[in-house]
């Protein structure tokens, strides 16, 4: 039984991470979009710009701090199961 429950816990855990990677790709597609697109507008201001870029990295940082509660959270689940098994 903790066999099959471990399955199921990798089979989430690889889901999750195929599924972080894809968004994480499409988000920094988009990111080098629109930094493309502001290089070729002149009249955004620095301090804007600036602003933009403060923003994308606070989202990264956010995004890999999800990252790793959610794989940490993932670790601990196998804990439990191992633990449960002890007992």
């Amino acid at each position: 039984m903790e066999n099959y429950v471990k399955q199921i816990i990798d089979f989430q855990k690889t889901t999750f991470d195929n599924t972080y990677n894809a968004i994480v790709q499409i988000q920094d597609q988009a990111e080098k979009f629109a930094q493309d697109v502001m290089k070729q507008m002149p009249w955004i201001p620095e301090e804007g710009k600036k602003v933009f870029n403060d923003s994308i990295k606070m989202f990264k940082n956010a995004r890999e701090d999800y990252q790793k509660m959610v794989s940490d959270g993932f670790v601990k689940m196998k804990g439990k199961v191992l633990l449960a098994k002890e007992e």
